[in-house]
C-alpha cells in the first residue's frame, strides 16, 4: 500500500482520547503506525496539553513533535532544568529515557508527534513510570 489518507476532519480536528493521568487534561491520538517488524514501529498522532495541571512524562522510546497551535502559554521543560514557552513551529526531540514536563496555563497547546513505539501505547509508558 503506497499511501494512506486521513482527512482534516479524522485526524487534526478530533480531540483524541484523554491520557488516564491526573488533571484530566492530557490527549493523546495515534494517527498511522508503521508496518515495521514488531520493535521497530513509528507511530504518529496528535497531543492537547490544555490548562491545569502538569503531565510529568518519561519517555520510554524516542519521540518527536512539531508545535501546531497554543492559546495561552504553554511550557515544556525536561529534567535538566531547559524549559521553552513554546509557540506554533518550534519543534522537539525527546530522548528515550528523558522526562519532560508539559503545562499550559490559559488554553491549551497542540502537537504532532511522531515516536518509535506500537500504536496506542502512550498510556503504558506512562503507567508504566508512575508520572
Amino acid at each position: 500500500m503506497p499511501m494512506i489518507y486521513k482527512p482534516r476532519a479524522d485526524g487534526y480536528e478530533i480531540k483524541h482520547p484523554v491520557l488516564d493521568c491526573p488533571g484530566g487534561n492530557t490527549f493523546v491520538g495515534d494517527i498511522f503506525t508503521s508496518t515495521a517488524e514488531p520493535g521497530k514501529e513509528m507511530t504518529s498522532g496528535f497531543y492537547r496539553q490544555e490548562d491545569g495541571e502538569a503531565l510529568k512524562y518519561t519517555y520510554d522510546y524516542d519521540e518527536m513533535k512539531i508545535i501546531l497551535e497554543v492559546v495561552g502559554e504553554y511550557i515544556i521543560s525536561d529534567e535538566t532544568g531547559l524549559s521553552v514557552s513554546v509557540k506554533p513551529g518550534d519543534v522537539f526531540y525527546f530522548e528515550k529515557g528523558s522526562t519532560v514536563t508539559f503545562k499550559n496555563t490559559g488554553g491549551y497547546g497542540y502537537a504532532f508527534f511522531v515516536g518509535a513505539r506500537p500504536a496506542d501505547t502512550a498510556w503504558i509508558y506512562f503507567n508504566k513510570y508512575g508520572n
